[in-house]
């Protein structure tokens, strides 16, 4: 269980550095392991200042990923708009949005129980 564990820090700390490649903007991270019956661990959530920078965010995550762990994402979902972005990684999900559906859907505000992590933007 602590290897699992540990793996899933792993990916967490390189989706991070994906998206911060680019420059996503507000990144938060949703902890769910504190609520019951949830499909994975975490949300990695972010957002972009248009489609292009969307599609180019989570893009780099991908490329991130495989690059430095050797693992592919899951499935994925949203690269045709590019409006919301859904990276399945399997204890991970990663949301970027452009900011008008971020604001629309609110996850931070659908998962208020959770524990949520604002991650400092880099520069």
């Amino acid at each position: 269980m602590k290897k699992v564990k540990e793996e899933t820090e792993i990916l967490l700390e390189t989706i991070l550095e994906g998206i911060q490649n680019l420059k996503g903007k507000n990144i938060s991270l949703i902890d769910l392991e504190s609520i019951h019956h949830t499909e994975c661990s975490y949300f990695v959530i972010c957002h972009g200042t248009s489609s292009t920078h969307v599609d180019s965010v989570a893009r780099s995550v991908e490329t991130t990923v495989k690059e430095h762990l050797k693992t592919d994402v899951w499935h994925r979902d949203g690269y045709k708009n590019a409006y919301w972005i859904l990276l399945d990684y399997g204890d991970i999900m990663v949301h970027v949005f452009q900011k008008e559906a971020r604001d629309f859907y609110n996850l931070e505000g659908l998962w208020a129980d959770a524990k949520i992590k604002t991650i400092e933007e880099t520069e």
